[in-house]
């Protein structure tokens, strides 16, 4: 019987992953270089450690460039697109779902506790979550299971008893590895990557209601 429900938050609530590779490419192709989708797709759901796209640009160019310019000028083209992210479609519809089935409420990010609290603040939706982890609790952030397990843990439930909601294959093969179900519901980026095991596919969390969802895992 599932207990919980773990959401992902980067693309799964909030489309940041478009937006962060779209600022990204358009920077490369101003430097007459190309960011491979393959390339990228290492680094959505995790972190830098696996693909760091300033060094990356470095080598297609072959120089130095201005590191400290790149950067001013990608997160001001990542702030006029996130701009007009809301919240991804079904998602506050599952919240409420969870609260009134009694389920418990979980979030897993590899992204920072300021850069999660912050957007869930923004978004009104941070009192819906029973519990938060992220980078700064785990030595090892997606794909590796810390998140995932770390959070079923706060949650007073087993791994076998939770649902994480994902959109990348880092994320899907975290909660697959900590022996949760899994639905991946990809985003228009995460959607041209190629994914691993997991349970159930939705293009969009409004596609079903939870309670179907949930009558359809077990």
């Amino acid at each position: 019987m599932l207990k919980a429900v773990i959401f992902d938050f980067d693309g799964l609530i909030l489309d940041t992953e478009t937006p962060e590779y779209v600022s990204f490419r358009d920077i490369y192709r101003a430097h007459g270089v190309e960011l491979e989708l393959d390339a990228w797709g290492q680094w959505v759901g995790t972190d830098a450690s696996s693909f760091n796209p300033y060094d990356h640009l470095d080598r297609l160019t072959g120089r130095a460039l201005n590191r400290e310019e790149i950067r001013a000028a990608r997160r001001a083209a990542y702030d006029a697109l996130i701009a007009k992210e809301e919240l991804r479609p079904g998602v506050l519809d599952y919240l409420r779902s969870a609260r009134q089935l009694g389920l418990k409420v979980g979030l897993a990010s590899s992204s920072t506790r300021a850069w999660v609290a912050g957007y869930l603040d923004k978004l009104g939706i941070a009192d819906y979550f029973d519990c938060i982890r992220v980078r700064e609790d785990v030595e090892r952030v997606k794909p590796d299971p810390a998140l995932y397990l770390a959070a079923a843990a706060a949650l007073g439930v087993a791994p076998s008893e939770s649902l994480a909601l994902e959109d990348s294959p880092n994320g899907a093969l975290a909660a697959k590895r900590a022996g949760m179900r899994c639905v991946i519901v990809p985003n228009d980026l995460t959607g041209r990557l190629t994914f691993g095991e997991a349970d159930m596919k939705l293009n969009s969390l409004a596609e079903t209601d939870l309670r179907t969802l949930l009558h359809a895992l077990t």
